[in-house]
Formats: C-alpha cells, sequence, structure tokens
C-alpha cells in the first residue's frame, strides 16, 4: 500500500551562515513512508561524503525490504515489527560502508555522519537514530522530543551533572559519543510508536535545535502548520537569525488519515477457519 497520500511531507535543507559547504543530506520515499536526515563530518567533503552514503543506503536498503517483504506477503508480527528491524539493519549497514570507505579511501579518513530516520507502517512509526539528529512529534497541542541525543551533555544530564536547563545554555552541546562509520559496528537506538492523524513529525539536523529553543520551534510549527513547507522555511529562517552556525535540514511529516496495513493471505485463511 502506498502512503503518498497519507501524509503531507516537505524537506528542506540550508547551509547556513556560517559553513561554506553543506555536510547534511536528507532523502524520502513517500510511497514507503521512510524519511532520512543525516549531519556529516569529518574533513573538508568527507562529511557530505558519510551523509550522502548513510541516506543513499538507508533508502535503498529499506525501500527493496518493504516491496520484497509486500511481495511475499508477510504479516505484522508481534513485539517488534519487521520494519524496525529493516530500519535498524539499514541504518547499521550504512555504518558499514561509510567505515569501510574511510579506511580505503584516504580523504575520507575520520568521517561519520549522525542519523535520524523513520519509517511509517499499519498506523505506527518506527524511528532509528544515532548521534543528536533528532525527531520531535507535535501532537494536540504537546510538543515532545522522541529521540534522546547520544552526546556528552545528554550524559552529564542523564547521570545528573546538568539539568535539562543548563544543558539548553552549554556551549558544548557536539560532543557526540555515537555516530555512523566512526567504528565497524555501531549501537542503532530504536523504537515503535502509535500515530494519530494530525501528528507532525520533524526530523532534523542538530543546526536547528542548536540555534532555536524547543518551545520556539513548537510555536513556529503551532503558528503555521496549515503550510507545511513555511513552517521549514520558518524553521530555517530562525537559525539562521540566531547565527546559523551550522547547516540546517529539516524533514516534515503531517499524518493526513489512518493507513492500516492490509490483510495478508495468512490472515485471511485464519480468519477462514474461525
Amino acid at each position: 500500500m502506498s502512503l503518498e497520500n497519507k501524509f503531507a511531507c516537505v524537506e528542506l535543507t540550508d547551509t547556513g551562515m556560517v559553513r561554506d559547504h553543506n555536510e547534511d543530506a536528507i532523502g524520502t520515499n513517500r510511497e514507503t513512508g521512510l524519511m532520512v536526515v543525516a549531519d556529516g563530518m569529518g574533513g573538508y567533503n568527507a562529511g557530505e561524503v558519510a551523509s550522502g552514503i548513510a541516506v543513499k543506503t538507508v533508502l535503498e536498503l529499506v525501500t527493496e525490504g518493504c516491496q520484497r517483504q509486500r511481495r511475499e506477503d508477510l504479516e505484522p508480527e508481534s513485539g517488534m515489527m519487521r520494519q524496525t528491524i529493516l530500519l535498524r539493519d539499514a541504518v547499521a549497514r550504512a555504518n558499514k560502508v561509510i567505515h569501510q570507505t574511510a579506511k580505503s579511501q584516504p580523504q575520507c579518513e575520520g568521517m561519520g555522519t549522525t542519523i535520524v530516520a523513520c519509517l511509517f507502517f499499519d498506523n505506527r512509526i518506527s524511528i532509528a537514530h544515532v548521534g543528536d539528529a533528532r525527531l520531535y512529534r507535535a501532537r494536540q497541542g504537546n510538543f515532545e522530543q522522541m529521540t534522546m541525543d547520544h552526546s556528552l551533555l545528554q550524559e552529564l544530564v542523564d547521570r545528573g551533572f546538568y539539568s535539562q536547563e543548563e544543558a539548553a545554555r552549554s556551549t558544548n552541546r557536539n560532543y557526540v559519543t555515537r555516530a555512523l562509520g566512526v567504528e565497524a559496528m555501531v549501537q542503532v537506538e530504536i523504537q515503535e510508536n502509535e500515530v494519530q492523524p494530525g501528528d507532525i513529525y520533524l526530523l532534523c539536523s542538530d543546526g536547528l535545535p542548536d540555534m532555536v529553543e524547543d518551545e520556539d520551534i513548537h510555536l513556529t510549527m503551532s503558528t503555521f502548520n496549515a503550510n507545511l513547507q513555511t513552517v521549514g522555511q520558518q524553521l530555517i529562517q530562525l537559525s539562521n537569525e540566531q547565527g546559523g552556525k551550522d547547516n540546517i535540514s529539516v524533514i516534515l511529516a503531517e499524518a493526513r488519515e489512518p493507513f492500516p496495513a492490509k490483510n495478508g493471505l495468512l490472515t485471511k485463511v485464519k480468519q477462514f477457519f474461525k
């Protein structure tokens, strides 16, 4: 089942006011319900190589996996969904490709990337992330950060050395403790959540939350939520007005109607014998 008409979606990226080139990469497959943001780092041009590999690999592997599941008429499973496992494995594979490329290409030595990706299926969202690229959700007036940064600062907050308010004012936000390509293996954090019509999801590189407070992000989304393109443009403009010290990438997706999975052959056979 194509999800293209179930969501409104926009994707925007901007170099910012300080960097001379953009090391972020973004991508979507709207039919599959897949969205990816990657924020590259490491050496001149190498960061954009890493982020580009990450987005390309995840898009290709997840799209192929979803198509295979449809062909084989696989049923949704209890517990962790096949889609979540597929997304996790695609991100892990991207890590291996980036790591191998960095080892074999001298100009790419030391490169890496953070990533956040989501996949919509059966009225649910599967989320995978590594590093400090984020996913937020706006639902019925509430605004929530769904991913927790893999960063030194977040670890200090978790251990009680900083409050969230103190962390928000810290200038040391960008020391990530996890990234794709740095090691041969990486731990990909995953989760699943139910989706409700009207939910708006924001995937972004750290160039947005480093410059714009969560409250202002929420206010912008609430003010312009009738037009996601305007929301994205306003968020980038806000970040640049605050200094635009990094590249800024955003993907916004609004669930417009339910998208339950179609029952496959196995379910139909079970129902026949009830």
